[in-house]
């Protein structure tokens, strides 16, 4: 580990720290309700009451979002390909990626449930749909990052396209779609806690859920606080992995 990485450790540690002390602070000084905010150390109590609830809950949640961020994943790359393949197709594909990068999903999630039930496929689903967008766009872009000279002195060695999309632009495409990962992963926690908000039998949206509608904030709190130390865990893992399959771009974190 270099020293810039131990800087940034430390300073997002500091940072977290005062925020954690300064709401802590607050809430002591004006005396806040519970039922309106809880403390950080009320929140903490509660979740080291029942970890294994909160767990489980993660357990669930973590297998939906990751079958979506797959499912989105692959189709995201795999219509970046098709769109790259056949470039006259590029503007009704955005236009449909669009629309449905622009539905709402607060409002899709309760359909699906309607309509496949309260199991793991609509969470999937909406996971996926959430994912799509940024892996399609970051994808294309990467693809299409080729300039004329490369793609001359492909044509000058008779590469067909098929060639050319393996030898040139899919490594062309490997920063893109990594990017896209750091934004679509995490969003993949959240995309499954929301399509669980509309019904599930486990899950840390449904934690959420009953916690909210019996007001119980603490609860609520710590499952938002797990959610948003797993979702940074992946983030981490995203910047690993393209260390370990780009190392020449990224400088070195031993």
């Amino acid at each position: 580990m270099n020293a810039k990485t131990r800087l940034d450790i430390a300073s997002a540690a500091l940072i977290l720290s005062l925020a954690l002390l300064g709401w802590e602070f607050g809430v002591q000084m004006s005396h806040m309700p519970v039922y309106l905010l809880p403390a950080p150390s009320r929140i903490w109590h509660t979740f080291w009451g029942e970890p294994l609830y909160y767990l489980h809950a993660l357990w669930v949640t973590l297998g939906e979002a990751l079958g979506g961020l797959a499912l989105g994943l692959l189709a995201g790359i795999g219509v970046a390909v098709w769109v790259t393949l056949q470039p006259r197709l590029e503007g009704g594909v955005m236009t449909l990626a669009l629309l449905i990068k622009s539905m709402p999903l607060a409002a899709i999630a309760p359909l699906l449930t309607i309509w496949l039930g309260f199991g793991v496929l609509p969470k999937v689903i909406i996971t996926a749909l959430l994912t799509f967008f940024p892996v399609l766009v970051n994808t294309l872009v990467g693809l299409q990052s080729a300039d004329s000279e490369m793609l001359d002195l492909m044509r000058v060695h008779r590469a067909t396209a098929w060639q050319t999309l393996r030898h040139l632009r899919a490594w062309l495409a490997l920063p893109y779609l990594f990017a896209a990962l750091r934004v679509a992963a995490p969003l993949s926690l959240m995309g499954a806690v929301i399509a669980e908000w509309t019904g599930a039998g486990n899950g840390l949206g449904r934690v959420m859920w009953l916690a909210y509608a019996n007001l119980n904030l603490p609860p609520l709190f710590a499952a938002i606080f797990v959610v948003s130390t797993v979702s940074i865990f992946i983030y981490l893992l995203m910047v690993w992995l393209e260390y370990k399959a780009m190392p020449w771009r990224t400088p070195s974190v031993d």
